[in-house]
């Protein structure tokens, strides 16, 4: 049934901007929800915006966003170009204390069309300068091993992972941005997610998250200490 679910995330968001949506961004899924938080003043807020990834992880494990104060803003199947047109009511109006960006492996699988490496990189590096100009503490997430996509089999994406991984730690080192690497941990000799982390190649297990978990939340504690 997960198998299902992960499977729907990716392919609604890829039909409807197949059809034209005027909606391309998706700016409607969370609006009525900001409207409710956005004045709502919270020093520790931490906003989780990303892909299927992000958004399957309220998913499979909603206790780790009820009993912290974070908020999920993901949307599955999107890709960077979507989330920097939404950055500024899912993120910015929020005023969160913290946002947490993973992104990219769509750009990769080509979801809305082909893009370079450096296209992907460039988005996030906005979305962390929007948020910086807001004095909100940003982390880049490393994007998450693949070396298949069950719905685009022909694209093999392991080395632009790590191309563009490559590309985001730089600028993290040279801007003073925290990186969170969770690709290191969770990498298997193929270069792809370990078998125990993934139910597709691409998506995550429980176990996979729950190691996330970990990783993100030492992170969060070190950018709210500043």
């Amino acid at each position: 049934m997960k198998n299902i679910y992960l499977l729907i995330l990716i392919l609604i968001p890829i039909c409807l901007s197949s059809q034209n949506n005027p909606d391309w961004a998706n700016l409607q899924k969370y609006a009525s929800e900001n409207t409710k938080i956005k004045n709502v003043i919270d020093n520790k807020r931490v906003v989780f915006i990303g892909n299927s990834i992000t958004e399957g992880w309220k998913e499979a494990d909603p206790s780790f966003f009820t009993k912290n104060p974070y908020i999920n803003r993901g949307i599955g199947g999107q890709t960077t170009p979507q989330m920097l047109i939404r950055f500024r009511p899912d993120v910015l109006d929020l005023k969160p204390k913290v946002v947490v960006i993973l992104a990219g492996i769509n750009d990769i699988a080509e979801n809305t069309g082909p893009m370079t490496a450096q296209e992907t990189f460039g988005n996030i590096v906005s979305m962390a300068q929007l948020a910086k100009a807001q004095n909100i503490q940003v982390i880049i997430s490393s994007i998450l091993p693949a070396n298949v996509f069950p719905w685009r089999p022909n694209i093999k994406p392991a080395d632009k992972v790590i191309e563009i991984n490559a590309m985001l730690k730089k600028y993290c080192l040279d801007s003073g941005t925290k990186y969170l690497d969770y690709y290191t941990s969770m990498v298997d000799s193929e270069k792809g997610l370990k078998k125990e982390f993934t139910t597709d190649g691409v998506h995550c297990t429980m176990e996979g998250y729950k190691h996330m978990e970990t990783l993100v939340q030492t992170t969060i504690a070190e950018e709210l200490k500043k």
